[in-house]
């Protein structure tokens, strides 16, 4: 079996976010960088299937960005997966879901890729749009927001999230692409054994001007901060002077007491 799971490298959350100077992606200047972690998840899934199946199983990972991508391939092959694809594009955080999404299905259709996994959503754009438009792309069954997976004879047993906290069980039917939900799994660190495996694997360039990259069908107008709101008054002393103090607030500044 052939499988294969996208990532992508998105900044970490711990980072300080202000709109670049065209006002339509990040500046990325003091930005740290890690794999998306909804992606994290669905690496340690494929890895399972992988590790399920042996050697009749070779498990893919893929990733569209610049050089810096890199990174997040060598965690994933340190992580179980036995090769990797960059494409190479320095313009990746400009291209809408459609176009990452043809990109992808231009390299994987033709490759015999039974299961797919992808994260539900990246950490930066959120839009849950790539998986399922690569499934329509590839023609092959698709199943979102999994938190659980299971695997045999040629059959997906896909356990969904759904609204309210209701699960829902779905059984589908390989060639199929699942979308990865946190808690799915408990995603492996890396250890330095395989670490030190994973420089030793392939890492295949791909320059994305030889796949395809269909017109985008949404452009970013704009991209800002939030408004900046009035800060919080912090209150302190005793009870009684508290209260004191809360109801004057309430009277004077708002319209709860009038």
């Amino acid at each position: 079996m052939k499988i294969l799971v996208c990532i992508k490298q998105v900044p970490d959350l711990e980072s300080r976010f202000k709109p670049n100077a065209a006002g339509v992606w990040f500046d990325e200047a003091d930005l740290a960088w890690r794999m998306n972690e909804y992606d994290e998840y669905a690496v340690e899934e494929a890895v399972r299937l992988r590790e399920q199946l042996g050697d009749t199983a070779e498990l893919t990972v893929l990733s569209i960005g610049p050089d810096r991508v890199v990174e997040a391939l060598k965690k994933a092959l340190a992580m179980g997966c036995d090769r990797a694809v960059h494409i190479q594009d320095a313009a990746a955080a400009q291209k809408d879901p459609w176009q990452i999404a043809d990109i992808i299905a231009t390299y994987a259709g033709g490759k015999g890729y039974e299961v797919i996994f992808t994260g539900m959503q990246s950490q930066d754009r959120g839009s849950a749009q790539v998986g399922v438009t690569l499934a329509e792309r590839l023609s092959i069954s698709c199943v979102t927001t999994l938190v659980g997976f299971a695997y045999s004879d040629g059959v997906i047993t896909a356990k969904r999230e759904l609204e309210g906290g209701i699960k829902g069980v779905v059984k589908l039917h390989i060639p199929a692409l699942v979308t990865c939900q946190l808690g799915l799994n408990v995603p492996r660190y890396p250890t330095l054994p395989n670490i030190m495996k994973a420089k030793k694997k392939e890492i295949e360039a791909i320059p994305v001007a030889s796949l395809s990259s269909d017109n985008p069908r949404a452009t970013t107008q704009r991209f800002y901060p939030p408004a900046k709101k009035g800060g919080g008054l912090v209150l302190e002393g005793d009870v009684a002077t508290l209260v004191e103090q809360l109801f004057t607030i309430l009277k004077d500044k708002t319209a709860v007491l009038r």
